[in-house]
């Protein structure tokens, strides 16, 4: 805000430039970027409109969390994959990767090959 100036006399000025501000009760806003994600959590969160034009104003304090893709494959998925398809390690490996981790929707795949 601007010094000197109470919150009232702020909102009203506001309104006549055609300024309107909302909050909203955020827990958690996720920003994703080329390079990972920047996460807040219980962020301060208010929706301006400015003569038609929407935008968000966060406030808060950012955590960086890079975007893993790759889904975590163990050993026990290998091995449901491989008794329920009948295939072997390399081929239940590479259908779970294709399904991102799904292992019903790999066996499906390796059984309707």
């Amino acid at each position: 805000m601007i010094p000197g100036v109470n919150p009232r006399q702020m909102k009203q000025m506001m309104k006549r430039m055609g300024v309107s501000q909302v909050d909203i009760e955020a827990t958690e806003v996720i920003i994703k970027t080329a390079d990972g994600a920047l996460v807040f959590t219980n962020p301060q969160v208010a929706k301006v409109n400015m003569m038609g034009q929407e935008s968000y104003q966060i406030t808060g304090t950012p955590v960086e969390q890079s975007l893993d893709t790759k889904p975590e494959i163990n050993d026990d998925d290998i091995k449901t994959v491989m008794d329920q398809a009948n295939v072997d390690e390399e081929k239940a490996k590479e259908a779970i990767e294709n399904a991102n981790g799904d292992l019903a929707e790999a066996i499906l795949s390796l059984q309707n090959d």
